[in-house]
């Protein structure tokens, strides 16, 4: 991710915002132009609110007037967007339809009707569509448009070194209390019948959908376990290569108005009705349920870890043993336990051995990891072992754990052997904004771009600016 000040060239105007102020269009007008796109002054002043109200809601203020912050950075969310055009990047039009519906269904929803909607608006419902579009479409092009140029962008170990080497002690970031812990997961017995009862459900709705009594997206929305249920479980159109293999193999023959049978996954159970093919990309609704067990079914799986967490006290068994004879979690049953934080595995592609980060940030539990592991760890000290308790695993599978305490890495400055791979991620923030600032400042050299004069005195933080 890069720093803020990156950030915020790819932030849209929310629409929400900008057409609850009706608009005095006497008294509005154009304040800068880039290439061939403007900005008037309700935009700029609109955006300068938002970053004011976002950063007290944040708890820092900023030195910069926020009205020449917000115009530095629609001047440059625009020329990513006409550098975009130049440069024919491609942006996903079904995602930006399927943002915009999604926006328009709960502005309906808090007005209670569309009359009440364009009432409030003062247009007709096609104009707030047609509005909303093209501002998420000049959003989609800057975001594309800025990882085109920055995703090229690697670091080597010799530059991660050099970076760390040219900070100041004062300036290292310090690394909060880190945990190394091992678990034992457990996942109920009664599995294949918690799958047949979520087969059962999928095929009703199947069922449903086929004699017409209900309809697919209505379906996803009450039912479905997807992050796509709040859009009638539509998926953004898809190579086959990027979903999971059974998925894709489902999908693959189906024809458009089609429903699949039941797909079992690794995310779970799904039904997919087919919308349309174009080209490669597969463009599809689907409804996800994961097993669902009851109480008691639950409660033998944390009886059996109690009963296995008894034996560990009272040193019958070791816990590293106990994780290879009774856990069901794969990628730790034969490292004794020992967890590893797959956030930061995946974020850098580093599934080299050596590389293995197995220190979790409390905030490592808050984004990727449930913080009922965390809520166990930190009533236990070291060696400890914790009763079993009730979580999900990665992907919502409901399961009983117990965890034992291995270390804790207390508040430290970050250094290059114990934090190379949070150094890293810093280097690489820091080389991308470099690369972006150079890039930003060719094209805006080789770009039309107009400032009214009464912002030209104004701070920017990039001086090619004011020509």
């Amino acid at each position: 991710m890069l720093k803020k000040g990156i950030l915020a060239v790819v932030m849209a105007l929310m629409f929400a915002g900008v057409v609850a102020q009706k608009r005095e269009v006497m008294l509005d007008k154009v304040v800068a132009v880039v290439g061939g796109s403007s900005i008037l002054y309700s935009d700029v002043d609109q955006y300068a609110r938002q970053l004011v109200e976002q950063r007290r809601q944040e708890g820092y203020t900023s030195d910069r007037d926020p009205m020449n912050e917000a115009l530095e950075a629609l001047l440059t969310q625009k020329l990513l967007y006409n550098q975009a055009q130049i440069d024919s990047v491609a942006i996903n039009d079904g995602d930006i339809m399927s943002r915009v519906e999604e926006q328009v269904q709960q502005m309906v929803a808090m007005e209670g009707s569309i009359p009440a909607l364009e009432a409030k608006h003062h247009m007709p419902i096609f104009n707030i569509r047609e509005i909303m579009r093209q501002r998420y479409e000049e959003q989609a092009y800057a975001q594309s448009m800025q990882s085109e140029v920055v995703n090229k962008v690697s670091v080597i170990p010799g530059e991660v070194e050099r970076f760390y080497k040219s900070i100041s002690k004062d300036s290292l970031p310090t690394i909060a209390d880190q945990y190394v812990y091992a678990q034992i997961t457990k996942f109920p017995k009664s599995m294949t019948a918690a799958k047949q009862r979520t087969r059962e459900r999928l095929l009703d709705m199947r069922e449903r959908v086929i004699t017409g009594s209900a309809k697919f997206e209505n379906l996803a929305r009450m039912y479905s376990q997807d992050g796509t249920a709040m859009r009638g479980g539509e998926m953004d159109p898809s190579p086959l290569a990027s979903l999971d293999q059974s998925f894709a193999a489902a999908l693959e023959n189906m024809k458009p108005g089609q429903i699949s049978e039941v797909v079992e996954s690794q995310f779970g159970f799904h039904i997919i009705q087919m919308l349309d093919k174009r080209g490669q990309l597969y463009h599809f609704r689907h409804i996800l349920l994961r097993p669902v067990y009851t109480s008691e079914e639950l409660g033998e799986s944390l009886n059996l870890l109690d009963s296995i967490a008894d034996l560990i006290h009272k040193d019958s068994i070791t816990f590293e043993k106990a994780a290879l004879k009774y856990s069901d979690d794969a990628s730790s049953k034969m490292n004794g336990g020992i967890v590893s934080n797959h956030d930061i595995l995946e974020r850098f592609n580093a599934f080299d051995a050596k590389l293995t980060v197995t220190k979790f940030l409390k905030e490592d539990f808050g984004r990727f990891k449930s913080l009922d592991d965390y809520n166990a760890l930190r009533q236990l000290k070291p060696g400890e072992v914790s009763q079993a308790y009730l979580t999900e695993d990665m992907l919502g599978n409901q399961m009983a754990k117990i965890v034992k305490l291995v270390e804790v890495i207390p508040t430290h400055t970050a250094s290059l052997n114990e934090d190379y791979l949070r150094l890293e991620e810093m280097a690489l923030q820091d080389k991308q904004e470099k690369v972006f600032k150079e890039w930003l400042s060719k094209k805006i050299d080789a770009m039309y771009v107009y400032i009214s004069p009464e912002f030209r005195n104004g701070e920017f933080e990039n001086k090619h600016w004011v020509k």
